[in-house]
């Protein structure tokens, strides 16, 4: 009885679909909603950050995350399977940095997560993650921003959203968009996108900002070099962004 109901779980549907896939669609828009926008000399991402109670301390939710040194990612949908996916991203881009002596490009971690993802739609015994990524880079190729979805597809986007909001967020998102914006209008549309959506009053508690953006340095050799670096932005940066808004 097991081995067909497993079995069944990863078996195409007469209409060509496979349901768990639709299942984990379904968790990942019941996530908070997570926002991401290339500019042209960086990435931003965002989410809000909601809690179950009040009780809960904030300060030790985070939904934006650090994969290694010059990318990081958001989620919506289930935190346990993010957090998995992570982990298995950090491995990664540690293997690499420890083979190559660089950080990885953005492109070669995102196939290495999706390529997990899409394993989990065709194994017996286990579901589809019921998760949603937004992958933040800059390398040598520039910033870039990829979409990872429950079936191990990946895009290159200019702007997305995934989660609860995620189509009226899309909708802002079209009309305020320009290839040409850097960081700093980036972050303002970021938040003005969750504004759009967010319960209650938008303050620098209640979301998270993350960029990556190149940054100078000096390398071993006294030369000075740029290099990608992602970062999460703190209270008090988030802050003068929100008052500049308003």
């Amino acid at each position: 009885m097991s081995n067909r109901y497993s079995f069944s779980l990863t078996t195409f549907s007469s209409s060509g679909k496979l349901g768990q896939i639709e299942y984990a669609l379904a968790a990942v828009a019941q996530g908070v909603t997570a926002i991401g926008i290339k500019a042209a000399n960086g990435v931003v991402i965002a989410t809000e950050k909601k809690t179950p109670s009040f009780l809960v301390d904030e300060t030790t939710l985070t939904k934006v995350a650090s994969i290694s040194k010059n990318i990081g990612m958001v989620y919506a949908g289930m935190g346990p399977d993010a957090r998995l996916l992570l982990d298995k991203a950090r491995k990664s881009a540690q293997e690499y940095k420890r083979t190559y002596c660089e950080e990885p490009p953005t492109l070669m971690l995102v196939k290495e997560v999706a390529s997990v993802m899409q394993e989990y739609t065709q194994s017996g015994g286990v579901r589809p993650f019921g998760v949603s990524l937004l992958i933040a880079g800059i390398d040598e190729t520039g910033p870039m921003l990829y979409q990872v979805d429950p079936s191990g597809s990946y895009w290159a986007w200019k702007a997305s959203a995934i989660g609860k909001n995620m189509i009226n967020a899309k909708t802002f998102l079209e009309k305020r968009y320009s290839s040409t914006m850097e960081i700093e209008d980036a972050v303002h549309t970021a938040i003005l996108t969750l504004k759009e959506g967010i319960e209650g009053q938008i303050s620098e508690t209640n979301i998270e900002i993350g960029i990556a953006q190149q940054i100078e340095t000096t390398n071993r050799d006294g030369e000075l070099v740029k290099v990608g670096v992602f970062r999460s932005l703190s209270n008090a940066e988030i802050k003068d962004y929100l008052t500049n808004i308003a």
